[in-house]
C-alpha cells in the first residue's frame, strides 16, 4: 500500500517552492497547486521566511502574489518583514491575510495590472467546533454559551488590534474601517488612486 502511493508522488519531481530569490527580491507566491491541492499562506511559511532571509542577506524587497490564508501566519511574517526593514510589492494579487504582510513594508508598491482585495475575517464552523472541543477544559468553558461569550469579547479585541495595526502602518483610519464592510465571501478591490490616497501604497519609506 505504501509503495503504491509513494511511486506516483516521486514521479512528480521536486515540489514548487512558495519562496524564490531573484537578485535582491524575495518572491512569495502561493497562487499555485501542489499535488492537485490549492496552496495558501500557512504557519509553516513563517519559519521558511526567516530561513530565506537568513540565507539571503542581500534581499531588500518582498514580492507578493497571494490570495491569503492563515491570519496568524500573515501577522507573524509581517513582524519579520518589519524587523528586516524590507520593502514590499504586489505582483499579481494580495488578498485577505496577505494585506497584513504587504503593509509591513517600508516602501509599498503594486505593479500595473495587479490588485489588492479586502474583506472581513472568517472562522469556519468546523474550526470553531474544533477549537471549543480542544480548549474548553483548559479555558473553563462549561457550555457552548460560555464559549460564545468568549468569542464575542475576543472578536472585539482582534478587530481593535487589526485596525490599530493598519493605522500604525500609515493607513487612513476611515479607509481602515471600510476594509471591514465586505463579507468574507466577497472582496473589495479599491482603485490604485484610492490605495495611494489611503496610504496603503506609498513610495516614501516609513520612518522607523
Amino acid at each position: 500500500m505504501f509503495s503504491f502511493v509513494a511511486l506516483p508522488l516521486a514521479a512528480k519531481g521536486p515540489l514548487p517552492a512558495k519562496f524564490t530569490v531573484d537578485g535582491q527580491v524575495l518572491i512569495y507566491d502561493t497562487e499555485m497547486q501542489i499535488l492537485g491541492e490549492d496552496v495558501e499562506m500557512t504557519v509553516d511559511d513563517v519559519d521558511d521566511l526567516k530561513d530565506m532571509l537568513s540565507k539571503h542577506p542581500e534581499v531588500t524587497e518582498l514580492q507578493l502574489n497571494s490570495s491569503g490564508g492563515s491570519v496568524f501566519a500573515g501577522e507573524e511574517m509581517a513582524w519579520i518583514v518589519i524587523g528586516f526593514g524590507l520593502d514590499t510589492t504586489v505582483s499579481g494579487e494580495c488578498i485577505s491575510a496577505c494585506i497584513d504582510l504587504f503593509l509591513a513594508g517600508n516602501r509599498r508598491r503594486m505593479t500595473l495590472g495587479s490588485k489588492m482585495g479586502f474583506h472581513q475575517r472568517r472562522w469556519s464552523p468546523k474550526s470553531v467546533k474544533s477549537y471549543y472541543e480542544n480548549w474548553s477544559a483548559e479555558e473553563g468553558w462549561e457550555t457552548p454559551f460560555d464559549f460564545g461569550s468568549w468569542i464575542y469579547a475576543d472578536t472585539q479585541t482582534e478587530i481593535y488590534q487589526h485596525l490599530k495595526y493598519l493605522i500604525e502602518r500609515g493607513v487612513d483610519a476611515g479607509f481602515a474601517v471600510e476594509t471591514l464592510r465586505v463579507d468574507s465571501s466577497a472582496e473589495w478591490y479599491p482603485s490604485r488612486l484610492k490605495l495611494i490616497a489611503a496610504g496603503v501604497l506609498r513610495e516614501d519609506p516609513m520612518a522607523n
